[in-house]
């Protein structure tokens, strides 16, 4: 019987561990694409308790934590950061066969060095004044963990219209160690159909980009200065959190006529708001190829289901889940029409239902053109499949219909620095995968091809790919 999470957890060959310990364990990580503070990491930011570098924000947690009966008030409510734990510790017995349970003992083992230990209401408090204490400690700052975890990049997720000043900031300090860059995350450009919301982005966007925003063609004006604005402050990429890609015929009369009529305060209609929308995206990529960025498309999330709770508590909080939206014919039309003038910028596509694995990993096959390898990517597991089944599948459909040696591997996609232990976890499932494949003569027993693969997926496909600025010194 093998010792939970001992040296070789998910390593179930002698090939599988040597590929994780001796090539794939001490890379460093490009994390490009996440939620993490760039405040948090521009101030060093220091945290007052294990609540609340590891609760706060974390809605995997909560969602968790709900349905094993604990109040509000002790997961985003008043209770002391005491309680919030205690109560989280209460949980985790409960998340035997979630990831969470792994999650939770990976993170508590790295970086805090808690091991032997398992977290429950017992081993609460212990737990919780010894996480406290280190994180006093300059190893336990968010750039302290950076180091500690082999960051290189780290490329936030921000809004138009954010000043970006973290990131400036940051680079001007010149601070050792993980660098950090903006994402261009326009989503709330496309938010017609609810125009009081969308008239107050649109200002602050004016705002931003210190013009007047009267009409469609002076939106996009001001899009294509926060653009260039983002690009100088080293953005290299773009993402898109979509129920799907809208990619509908229209007109610049449907466009136009849907943008004033927002703007003017009434409803737009789901036809009208879907034509605008398509409109938008496509000159978004464009901006993207013309600079070289990466964009990123994260399709299928049914989010804000609880009506109830959202009102109370707001979005981003738990209430999410799988959606089931027709994906396939859209976001073949939409890659198509930039594909037809050459304008594909290099593509990332995240699904978040597993049954569109394949759906996904054929799509990009579609688009490669030979410009660069791997330039039409089948991003990693995500949201509710970044776990060891999801992985695994995730892994298997690329393995079938692409080419896994080009794969740019994974990413956090987490509001909390002590997430990266999920990258030791994809390399630990990686290197078992190509393990059992060379030890069943599925995989030739060739060291150099093997470490090669594993080497490449787990970091250097993502420098070559991701066209930011590293410290070399750090890679």
């Amino acid at each position: 019987m093998r010792t939970f999470l001992d040296d070789d957890f998910l390593l179930e060959t002698r090939t599988a561990a040597a590929l994780f310990h001796e090539v794939a364990r001490d890379l460093p990580i490009l994390d490009y694409h996440c939620h993490l503070s760039p405040d948090q990491i521009a101030k060093n930011h220091r945290f007052r308790s294990l609540t609340e570098i590891w609760l706060e924000g974390d809605h995997y947690k909560w969602r968790a934590m709900r349905a094993n009966g604990v109040p509000e008030r002790l997961i985003t409510g008043d209770g002391s950061d005491w309680e919030k734990f205690e109560a989280w510790a209460q949980t985790v017995p409960a998340t035997l066969r979630n990831p969470l349970y792994h999650w939770t003992h990976m993170e508590l083992r790295r970086p805090f060095g808690i091991t032997g230990t398992l977290l429950d209401g017992r081993s609460a408090r212990a737990i919780y004044d010894r996480g406290n204490e280190l994180l006093q400690t300059d190893e336990f700052t968010t750039q302290g963990l950076l180091r500690q975890f082999k960051v290189v990049a780290v490329c936030s997720t921000d809004d138009p219209t954010d000043s970006l000043e973290p990131h400036l900031a940051h680079a001007r300090a010149g601070s050792p160690g993980a660098r950090l860059f903006p994402t261009w995350r326009p989503d709330k450009v496309l938010g017609v159909e609810e125009p009081h919301a969308f008239n107050q982005w649109v200002e602050k966007l004016a705002a931003a980009a210190d013009t007047h925003v009267a009409t469609y063609a002076d939106l996009l004006d001001a899009l294509r200065k926060r653009h260039d604005f983002f690009h100088e402050a080293g953005c290299r990429a773009s993402d898109h959190g979509l129920e799907r890609l809208s990619a509908d015929e229209y007109t610049e009369a449907d466009v136009r006529g849907a943008f004033d009529q927002a703007r003017a305060g009434r409803a737009v209609s789901g036809d009208q708001a879907s034509r605008f929308k398509s409109a938008v995206l496509y000159e978004m990529a464009l901006l993207d190829h013309a600079r070289g960025w990466v964009q990123q498309f994260h399709l299928g999330a049914l989010r804000n289901n609880n009506t109830r709770l959202l009102q109370q508590l707001g979005p981003d909080t738990g209430f999410d889940s799988m959606g089931d939206f027709e994906q396939a014919r859209p976001l073949s039309r939409f890659l198509d029409r930039l594909d037809r003038t050459d304008q594909l910028a290099r593509t990332i596509l995240y699904n978040n239902n597993p049954r569109d694995n394949e759906l996904m990993a054929t799509m990009v096959g579609n688009f490669q053109d030979g410009s660069l390898p791997g330039k039409m990517q089948y991003g990693s597991a995500w949201w509710f499949m970044d776990q060891k089944d999801g992985m695994e599948r995730q892994i298997e459909a690329l393995s079938n219909m692409g080419l896994l040696a080009r794969f740019v591997g994974m990413v956090t996609d987490s509001r909390s620095f002590l997430s990266y232990p999920r990258h030791e976890y994809f390399r630990r499932l990686l290197c078992n995968i190509v393990g059992k494949d060379v030890e069943t003569g599925l995989m030739p027993a060739d060291r150099g091809l093997l470490a090669g693969l594993v080497r490449d997926v787990c970091f250097f496909n993502a420098k070559a790919y991701i066209p930011v600025e590293l410290d070399e010194s750090a890679v």
